[in-house]
């Protein structure tokens, strides 16, 4: 489990943090569903396109317990970092755990997203498409 694990902190810029980005994501992403999560797959405005991926993750009380939820979070952000190449530059990726995860372990967390890797590819060029589609739109605004 080691070689997977980097040293340091989640940086805030590769999180998304506020209330508005994740009510955004959730109501334009694109959904992947796994076994145990849906990965909503965001393409940022051109502006930000460039900055690094960014992880945002829900986990509902039907879960468990704070501590199940807490643990679940902190595995989701070690299968975020382990999985650096299915998440390409500019794209934010929030994560909506379906089930408990029980005794899941990291390795089984990043077998399952690479399990799912052809979709994602599908879906991040669905992402990218929608972000083209809204800039088109803004831009035609008068």
């Amino acid at each position: 489990m080691s070689e997977c694990r980097p040293a340091g902190r989640f940086p805030s810029e590769q999180r998304v943090r506020k209330r508005p980005e994740f009510q955004q994501i959730q109501k334009l992403a694109r959904r992947q569903n796994t076994q145990h999560f849906a990965l909503l797959l965001f393409a940022r405005a051109p502006a930000d396109s460039q900055g690094p991926a960014r992880l945002g993750v829900t986990v509902s009380r039907r879960v468990g317990v704070a501590v199940v939820r807490n643990r679940a979070k902190r595995l989701l952000r070690e299968a975020f970092r382990a999985t650096r190449d299915l998440w390409p530059p500019g794209m934010d990726l929030v994560v909506i755990v379906k089930q408990p995860l029980g005794n899941m372990r990291l390795q089984e967390v990043v077998a399952e997203w690479r399990a799912e890797a052809r979709g994602v590819r599908r879906r991040e060029v669905q992402a990218e498409q929608d972000r083209v589609a809204r800039n088109l739109a803004v831009a035609a605004s008068p």
